[in-house]
């Protein structure tokens, strides 16, 4: 009864998780900034809820892991930027995950952020720490 209670509840949001956000790319050398809502971390983040270190690693190792991953879909591939989009199994709810490779720091800045919602759970932070273990 609370399975089918809770799926009717989230059913409409279902299908409102593929429209890509507007915010997405480069601007001045940034990517855009969380929104206020704790479903996002970026390594440009200041807020301690929000921020999150870059990788180290470049454009080509992070592709080489995200290539690995079902849940994973290059959305957009640059020599200095990725952007892709992770897809949840069971609600089909879709996050936006970009990084922008720094030459001069060599490392690469990151933004990992979900479509819908206030909370997720912690689950940006956690794809972000799980890319960072399996490029070691």
């Amino acid at each position: 009864m609370r399975l089918a209670l809770l799926i009717l509840f989230l059913s409409p949001l279902i299908g409102c998780s593929s429209t890509a956000p507007s915010n997405t790319g480069v601007t001045d050398n940034r990517l855009s900034p969380c929104p206020d809502s704790p479903n996002c971390v970026s390594s440009f983040a200041t807020a301690p809820d929000q921020a999150i270190q870059p990788l180290a690693a470049n454009i080509e190792q992070i592709k080489a892991v995200i290539d690995m991953l079902d849940e994973a879909q290059i959305v957009e591939s640059r020599s200095n930027y990725l952007h892709v989009e992770f897809t949840s199994s069971v609600f089909r709810f879709v996050d936006d995950v970009e990084f922008l490779w720094d030459a001069k720091s060599g490392v690469t800045q990151l933004r990992s952020a979900s479509r819908l919602g206030y909370s997720d759970l912690g689950v940006n932070r956690e794809r972000i720490e799980t890319l960072r273990d399996m490029l070691e």
